[in-house]
């Protein structure tokens, strides 16, 4: 399935011509793998604009662009070139992918997120002779190549699940198993996002992309949760054939990663979870479980703040986990017996990620407990996915419309995403082992 593109074109060059190739390797590879882009055939210091270019299943164009200068040789490598300015600078081998944004004809602050996984996100990247600034018309076509970032491999079995009242995607890599099983989970867009899920599967995980409302016949808006629906993906996962006991773990962002805790705290056989960008405490809706009731923090919409642009700022619109009032929304993590993996960007803006893992931290040392790790990362925001995946600062909300800012630095969280990617396999794999 992997291979190496390479496209060639002819420029002239001193009353001869040359062939300029641009090679991407492997032009057909996993999202989450790092791709070497080589540019050959330039004249010696020769400037050049390096493009990337991709399409959302919506047909809706996403852009990006960098500038760079060819070695004595004629030869660029972008793992050994810094770009010289455009959308990024600096040494920066897949910046071309992580800063892939809407074109400018296109309605801003979408993301580039893929809803069907057996299809890869498809890219063209292009050789222009000159710099020439984003946005603004590329100078003449001297190569181009495309690529393929899939976020499943080929081999990985995709089963669409309707057990009792769980709803998902189970995805099982290839082989004889039995696999560590996780528990896969998003924010409060709701429905059902499959390609973090894919990505572990093909890592040796059986991983159950697991939705909780605006899915099928699951509740059409966020009301009040019950960690029944929970446990019942839990024990559907453990009693799978090809599911390795006796624990599994539990992966999760913002809204996904209260339920992580939650399902770490409540339910032994969870004995690992990851929680990206969460809060301390439930948050908007009441959690139940049995006779017990957590109730959510609110919002307040009063504090609030909209830029001159337009773009919402919803930092200050939580209420305080600190404040005594607040005290029974809180997750009671010192119950949990499980180890947890806290990741957070520090210039989160959607809202206190940074201070809400502090709480949870210090509540476990103060309980004795040292069952924990945190990854906290300076200049990244709220949504830090897997590595190369495009930074969305600024994001539309799925049921407002309305952009919101996520926060962060798109170099400072890109390098988040490579790195807390890494850490969270390895974490998955050592505790579910």
């Amino acid at each position: 399935m992997w291979r190496r593109a390479v496209l060639r074109a002819s420029c002239g060059s001193a009353g001869r011509r040359t062939a300029v190739s641009v090679s991407v390797s492997p032009a057909a590879g996993l999202a989450d793998r790092p791709a070497s882009t080589v540019v050959s055939g330039l004249a010696p210091r020769q400037e050049v604009t390096l493009r990337a270019l991709a399409e959302n299943e919506q047909g809706s164009l996403f852009a990006s662009c960098a500038h760079y200068r060819a070695d004595g040789r004629g030869l660029l490598d972008l793992g050994a070139e810094p770009s010289r300015g455009g959308d990024y600078a600096g040494l920066e081998p897949m910046g071309l992918f992580w800063s892939l944004s809407p074109a400018g004809m296109e309605r801003p602050h979408q993301r580039l997120w893929p809803s069907r996984v057996r299809a890869p996100l498809r890219v063209q990247v292009s050789v222009h002779r000159g710099h020439s600034p984003p946005g603004a018309l590329p100078g003449p076509l001297l190569a181009q190549a495309r690529v393929e970032r899939w976020f499943v491999l080929p081999e990985v079995r995709r089963i669409r699940l309707k057990e009792g009242l769980v709803r998902g995607s189970l995805f099982l890599p290839p082989g004889t198993g039995p696999f560590p099983g996780v528990i896969d989970m998003f924010g409060d867009e709701g429905g059902l996002t499959e390609y973090r899920s894919g990505l572990l599967a093909t890592h040796g995980f059986a991983a159950l992309a697991l939705p909780y409302f605006n899915f099928e016949d699951l509740p059409k808006v966020m009301g009040d949760f019950h960690l029944e629906y929970f446990k019942e993906a839990v024990c559907f996962l453990l009693r799978h054939p090809k599911v390795k006991g006796p624990g599994i773990g539990v992966v999760g962002n913002g809204k996904g990663a209260e339920f992580a805790s939650s399902m770490m705290t409540f339910l032994p056989e969870v004995v690992a979870a990851v929680c990206i960008s969460g809060c301390s405490s439930i948050t908007a809706s009441a959690l139940h479980y049995d006779k017990l009731t957590l109730p959510g923090l609110c919002f307040n919409m009063s504090r609030v703040s909209i830029s001159e642009s337009g773009v919402f700022d919803i930092y200050e619109a939580l209420d305080d986990p600190l404040d005594p009032a607040n005290s029974s929304c809180r997750i009671p993590i010192e119950k949990a017996e499980g180890h947890f993996l806290f990741v957070v960007g520090e210039d989160d803006r959607i809202w206190k990620s940074s201070l809400y893992a502090q709480i949870a931290t210090e509540c476990l040392r103060q309980h004795g407990k040292d069952n924990f790790k945190l990854l906290s990362y300076a200049g990244a925001g709220h949504q830090i996915n897997p590595p190369f995946s495009p930074v969305c600062l600024v994001s539309l909300d799925r049921v407002l419309g309305v952009p919101i800012l996520g926060g962060g630095e798109k170099r400072a969280h890109a390098h988040a995403q490579e790195h807390s990617w890494e850490k969270i396999l390895e974490f998955l794999h050592f505790h579910l082992r």
